[in-house]
């Protein structure tokens, strides 16, 4: 039950994230790719609006009358087509009916060109309705000629107009560009329809959306996956290492277990041998006991003999052997710790370090110290601790007839 709710956590965590990030990158990708768009269609429309403007002053240079050009450009020819007729020398009426059966079916696509006199009247429109009518104010997002919008400013016109019924087509002229002749009056328009810009940016999002929503569901879901696989990875590694200290602290119990039985039977041992010794004194005869029983140590000037059995643990520091017994009290003595050991009884007294010989009567406690060492804790407590190394655990628990 917790497993399915930390990885629902997880999951929940991972997904806010990811929604946080996708939705700050989408906006950006979405607008960078938006002023792009709109970018290109601006200068499309700017350099056609100019190269028309160029085309029709050529046209009445040679010649043609206005009626002509006029019906030209309300059939939307395409202008390289009318300057090739005027250089082979098609007479105008030919001219005007090609360019008149070449208007059906145009399509007004993203932008398309119009022209108008200086009083802002539609002399030539794609929509031959609109012909002969005033721009409305809206209509026009530049208010003189040569007047340019910037694709953020033209952005953000797009976003107003979102709520815009998109059945019906809604064209602005984003770029105006006189007929350079001196007896014209005309201005061609360059248009951007609005509402088809907008279906193209709405389709771009959602391609930015599928995008991101596919990716999405691939990296929650990797996410998750790797999380479980690590968690389950990190919960089999803890339970070896559980395992594991539950086998060493059953282990640590069974010594600690053992050494109070040992102890308690060695005082046992020591209360009957002291009852022996008032009912019969020991002679010559009696059976040898193991190892010294006392040993010479000294404190300060004066020589001061110890009992073995009254020894609590024996130690080396900077080359002065030091005996302590089970009351505190130290002393120093001039043999060795090898010396030492070769003379105790080794059922009682044990080589734990280079440094320590401990009495299995004034051990404490054994506790888990480290990778697989032990660490022994004394009565009276020693200033050094007292380490068994992990090659030495093993000999030491055998010691202790485990």
């Amino acid at each position: 039950m917790r497993k399915d709710r930390l990885y629902l956590y997880t999951f929940l965590a991972v997904t806010t994230i990811y929604i946080l990030i996708s939705s700050i990158a989408i906006q950006y990708l979405i607008k960078s790719s938006t002023n792009q768009l709109i970018e290109t269609q601006l200068e499309s429309s700017k350099r056609e609006a100019k190269e028309f403007a160029s085309m029709i002053g050529y046209q009445i240079k040679t010649g043609i009358d206005k009626d002509s050009i006029i019906n030209d450009l309300r059939n939307g020819i395409d202008k390289n087509d009318i300057i090739k007729s005027i250089k082979s020398g098609i007479n105008r009426e030919t001219v005007r009916r090609n360019l008149q059966e070449s208007i059906e079916n145009t399509d007004l696509e993203t932008g398309f060109i119009s022209m108008f006199n200086w009083s802002g009247i539609h002399i030539s429109h794609p929509e031959k309705k609109r012909i002969g009518q005033e721009i409305a104010p809206e209509e026009s997002l530049v208010s003189t000629i040569g007047d340019n919008i910037n694709p953020e400013d033209f952005y953000k016109i797009l976003l107003d107009n979102q709520d815009t019924n998109t059945d019906e087509q809604v064209s602005r002229i984003i770029f105006q560009f006189p007929v350079i002749e001196e007896e014209s009056d005309w201005v061609i328009g360059a248009h951007l329809n609005v509402t088809k810009i907008l279906s193209q940016i709405q389709n771009l999002k959602n391609r930015f959306y599928v995008i991101f929503i596919i990716i999405g569901f691939v990296f929650v879901l990797g996410s998750v996956s790797i999380a479980r696989l690590i968690g389950s990875l990190y919960e089999k590694n803890l339970e070896a290492e559980n395992k594991k200290l539950e086998d060493e602290v059953i282990n640590l119990a069974k010594l600690n277990k053992a050494i109070d039985k040992f102890q308690q039977k060695a005082s046992e041992e020591k209360q009957e041998q002291e009852l022996d010794k008032t009912k019969a004194p020991s002679t010559e005869g009696n059976l040898k006991e193991k190892g010294k029983k006392r040993i010479l140590t000294y404190l300060r000037h004066e020589i001061l003999p110890v009992n073995t059995e009254d020894i609590a643990y024996i130690y080396t520091e900077n080359t002065i052997t030091y005996v302590v017994d089970i009351k505190g009290k130290r002393s120093t003595v001039n043999s060795s710790l090898d010396e030492l050991q070769s003379n105790f009884d080794n059922n009682l007294f044990y080589r734990a370090n280079r440094q320590f010989i401990i009495s299995i009567t004034a051990i404490e406690k054994i506790i888990r110290y480290g990778n697989s060492q032990l660490k022994i804790l004394m009565i009276p407590a020693s200033e050094t601790d007292i380490i068994i190394g992990k090659n030495k655990a093993s000999e030491f628990k055998q010691w202790l007839n485990l």
